[in-house]
Formats: structure tokens, sequence, C-alpha cells
């Protein structure tokens, strides 16, 4: 029996959905080499959950480097027109674990779901897997100017799905996106470490194991 009727579900992009980290990933290496930084898969890390122009911010940390803001508006313009480019071929065989077969039981349970990203390219993602009308609402980097952990992606999420964020629940693979669903005062499942998650109200190692039945449990 569903019992899941009067909640909503909103999920990240990055590392629910789908992976893009990858590609994030090797484009903002590609960044640092041309800046004469050296950036690791451990430095990524650190840009998880959060917007590209902090992310920029990070790795001119890690280098010891400084820009004025020209040359950092022309940066970002360069990675992300890198990170489309890397994008333009993806399908829905990329989406995680179990994702779409969740998506699709929670559309045909009339469950509402929404985006919550910080992306400013996550609808054209959507869009690439054929999956954005599926989404009750989509909030990306677009409609917020607070990154996380501030709760403001997930609280306008909740509004345009007509919920009380006390009727939502998050699904995240970052800390910093836990923590925004907390301070939004909602529920959080976290997807991977449980060290890396401690504020989550529950953690799952991967997406596969994301059910109906996940959600009736919070």
């Amino acid at each position: 029996m569903i019992m899941t009727n009067h909640k909503a579900i909103i999920f990240d992009l990055d590392g629910v959905i789908v992976d893009t980290a990858k590609y994030h990933f090797i484009a903002w290496q590609e960044i640092a080499r041309q800046l004469g930084i050296n950036f690791t898969k451990m430095d990524n890390e650190l840009l998880k959950g959060v917007s590209r122009v902090q992310s920029l911010e990070i790795i001119l940390e890690l280098g010891q480097k400084s820009l004025n803001q020209s040359e950092k508006d022309a940066i970002l313009e360069a990675k992300n027109t890198h990170y489309l480019e890397l994008i333009s071929q993806m399908n829905k065989d990329e989406m995680l674990p179990g994702i779409k077969e969740l998506l699709w039981d929670l559309k045909q349970s009339n469950i509402p779901f929404a985006l919550g990203s910080a992306s400013k390219n996550a609808r054209r993602i959507l869009e690439a897997l054929n999956i954005a009308d599926w989404f009750t609402a989509i909030v990306d980097g677009n409609d917020v100017s607070k990154a996380k952990p501030d709760p403001e992606v997930f609280l306008t999420a909740a509004k345009r799905l007509g919920k009380q964020p006390e009727h939502c629940i998050v699904v995240e693979d970052a800390q910093a996106g836990i923590l925004a669903a907390k301070n939004a005062g909602m529920k959080a499942i976290g997807i991977g470490q449980p060290e890396n998650l401690q504020q989550a109200d529950m953690v799952l190692p991967d997406t596969k194991y994301l059910t109906i039945n996940t959600f009736n449990e919070l």
C-alpha cells in the first residue's frame, strides 16, 4: 500500500539522477591545467553541490591564484562551453541504477516530484535524457541566487510543488545538499557513504536501493 501521496520528493541532479560529475571534473581539470593548478579527483569532492562561481573560487584558492572579475567570467564561460560539449551526447543509459524505474513509479502513483539543482544546465540535461516532462517542477541555478547549504533551491521547489517543507523528502549525494534540506525543514536521504552524509535521515550506498517504500519509511 502506497502511503506517500501526501508527500513530495525533491531530487538533486548530479550523483542522484545522472552522473555528470565526471564531465564537470574533466572540464574543471582542463581549466585548472590552463591556470597551472594541479586539480585531482579528491579536490573535485570539494565542488560537490556548489555553484559554478563557487567552484572556480575553490580551485583558485587551491592554487593560491587571484584573478579579476573579467578573467573569472571568461573562465566560467569557457568551462561551461566545454561541459556542454561533453554532455551533448548524453542519453537515458547514463541515468544512475534504478532511477528511471523509480521516477516512472512515482509518476504512475501520482506522487509529485521536483528537481532541486544548483546546475544552470539541469533542464538541458533532463531534456537530453528525455525525462524533463516527468517532473512536476524543475528548479535549477537559473531560478535561485543562493547556493546550498542555503535552503532556497528546495524551498522554491516545495512552493512550486504546492507542498509544505515538512512534507518534502530530498534525495542528495552531497553534504551541502543534505544541510540545505535540513535547513529547509525537510527530511533527507543521502546517497553515498554515511561518514560523508552525517546529517541525513537515511543513507543508502547506491541509487538502486531507492524505491517508493524507502520514502514510506521516513
